[in-house]
Order: C-alpha cells, then sequence, then structure tokens
C-alpha cells in the first residue's frame, strides 16, 4: 500500500505513519509539509492507494485544491485529517471530492475504522456532521421517521428519507442534491447517516432495505 501524507507538522506526519502500520505492515509512505507539495506528487507518475492531507497547510489554495488532488488522483481515496470540525469545512471538503473527513481530536480506534469504511467503498463523515444535519433538517418531525414502517423502524428523518428515495430511484448524488436543494457535500451526510441506521455498507444494500421502510 502506497500511502501519500500532507502535513505541515512532521511530528503528526511521523504519529500517522506509524498508527498507518495496523493497517498494512507493508505500507510505504511518502510526506509533503506543504499543498504545492502534495499536489506535485499527485500529479507525478507515482500511484496512491490512499492521500491523507490536512486543511490550511502552506500553500492551500482553498477546497479547489481540494478537488484539483481528488481529480488528478482519481479513483485513490483522498481523506482530510483536519483540526477544523466546522460543518463548513466538512461539507466543501465533501463536496470537493473526499472520501472522508476524520477530525484529529478522534481517538486511534476512530480513525483506523473510518479508513476500513474508506477502503471498502463508504464515506467517513464525523459523528458530529450527521447529529448536525439530522436535527437540522428534520423538517419539524423532531427527527422522526414518518408514519410508514413499524416501531423497529430505522429513526430517519424526512430529509433522510426524501434521500432514499433518490437512492432507490438510483439517481447520483448529483442528481439528489439538485432535486432536494442541497449541496453534494450534504447528499454525502445524509447518505452516510442512513446508511449507518440501515446498518448497511453500500448503497445498494440501502435500496434493499429502503423496501421495508417506504411505501
Amino acid at each position: 500500500m502506497n500511502i501519500l501524507i500532507g502535513d505541515d507538522h512532521l511530528l503528526f506526519r511521523e504519529g500517522l505513519c506509524r498508527l498507518l502500520l495496523q493497517l498494512d505492515e507493508k505500507a510505504a509512505f511518502v510526506e509533503a509539509g506543504t499543498f504545492d507539495e502534495v499536489l506535485e506528487l499527485a500529479r507525478g507518475d507515482q500511484e496512491f492507494d490512499l492521500i491523507l492531507m490536512d486543511l490550511q497547510m502552506p500553500g492551500f489554495p482553498g477546497f479547489s485544491g481540494i478537488q484539483e488532488i481528488c481529480e488528478t488522483q482519481a479513483g485513490t481515496p483522498v481523506v482530510i485529517v483536519s483540526a477544523s470540525e466546522s460543518q463548513a469545512d466538512v461539507r466543501a471538503a465533501l463536496d470537493a471530492g473526499v472520501s472522508g473527513y476524520i477530525p484529529k481530536s478522534s481517538s486511534v480506534k476512530i480513525m483506523l475504522s473510518a479508513l476500513n469504511l474508506v477502503f471498502s467503498g463508504g464515506i467517513y463523515v464525523p459523528p458530529a456532521a450527521l447529529q448536525a444535519e439530522a436535527t437540522g433538517s428534520g423538517g419539524g418531525n423532531s427527527g422522526q421517521g414518518s408514519g410508514s414502517g413499524g416501531a423497529g423502524s430505522p429513526n430517519l428523518t424526512q430529509r433522510q428519507r426524501d434521500v432514499l428515495r433518490c437512492l432507490r430511484e438510483g439517481k447520483s448524488n448529483k442528481q439528489i442534491a439538485y432535486e432536494l436543494g442541497l449541496s453534494e457535500g450534504t447528499v454525502k451526510i445524509h447518505v452516510t447517516a442512513v446508511m449507518r441506521s440501515l446498518g448497511v455498507r453500500n448503497r445498494t444494500q440501502a435500496v434493499i432495505a429502503s423496501a421495508d421502510i417506504l411505501p
């Protein structure tokens, strides 16, 4: 496994390398201390299995830079590891195309679980972001699901049900965002929350589970 780590703190990079050896003891690491270095490496000949990078590194041009790295290394999961826990930063990063956003305040266990989720094709979103979206978009039903389904049904908000319905119709995140008037980052947060509530690991499993939830 070839991993690119971008962070302007050497001590943090070294600690992250040691931690990631728990995922793959044969992992190889390439380190960068500035955004320009990360971008140069992403544009180079090396192929990476994972890119971990901080926000606000020296030379950071904003989230358009994150998007450029995601597009340059298409198919490689890019995960933000940042001290910022701002919901706006989480959404912007997801909109830019990252596969996960891990706050630096997370425990080792959470970080490893988040990366395992990313490697399995999922998207990791901090629990605080999921909770914020659930409480902020419940449509006045206090986070309770609509009347369909029995007492054992997952407790989805109305917005999450709307997203699940779109998933069942085979719509992409971009199409869902347009239809529901949301950003793609917010859609990703809702999709992750839906999968977590349903106890599934991917969109296909979510669609199958929707048969017992949606009319």
